[in-house]
């Protein structure tokens, strides 16, 4: 049997997940982003419960099919994007899916219906928080970070992140040098 839970999109997620359902004894196979497998039927009593205990960490365990499709998508992104050390090679609408087993005009025009945008704008509001990220651990240069990331160019990527940001990358980057230099003078 599957449980599907929503905004349950890390690491710490799966862990708080994990310690719930060890409180209330419940068995699993697979602890996955946004889905846990368990061994068998739960009772009413026990899902309950866990729905309760997972709201209290600004988790939510889901029964609509809908929103469980729409968990799945976001999920198969944010995993995608964040958690992939290199981008698939293919398109994201044919990887999305390959990966959920879904004709993707389907899943897209869900997807709009439901959160009011667009699943590449999700996807693309997800790459810029990345390229965001990896900026601030300073690993990377904006040419390895587009390359990471699939874009064409650091020019799409540098317009990218300004039309989301308001930003260009470089600005960006300079705003974290002030803040971490004020913090040192505190």
């Amino acid at each position: 049997m599957r449980l599907y839970i929503k905004y349950m999109v890390s690491l710490r997620c799966k862990m708080m997940v994990k310690e719930e359902l060890k409180k209330l004894g419940i068995r699993y196979t697979v602890l996955d982003l946004g889905m846990v497998e368990i061994f068998e039927e739960i009772t009413d009593r026990q899902r309950e419960q866990l729905k309760i205990n997972l709201l209290k960490s600004g988790l939510e365990l889901m029964d609509d099919k809908k929103s469980i499709l729409i968990e799945k998508i976001k999920n198969v992104i944010i995993e995608m994007i964040h958690y992939s050390d290199e981008l698939p090679k293919t398109n994201h609408s044919e990887y999305i899916s390959n990966k959920l087993g879904y004709d993707y005009t389907y899943l897209a025009n869900i997807f709009s219906e439901v959160k009011g945008i667009t699943i590449q704008q999700f996807i693309i509001i997800h790459k810029i928080e990345r390229v965001k990220e990896l900026i601030l651990y300073d690993e990377l240069n904006l040419t390895e970070i587009s390359y990471k990331l699939n874009y064409s160019s650091v020019a799409y990527l540098s317009n990218q992140f300004k039309r989301i940001t308001g930003l260009s990358p470089s600005f960006y980057k300079q705003l974290k040098g002030k803040r971490s230099g004020n913090l040192e003078n505190v």
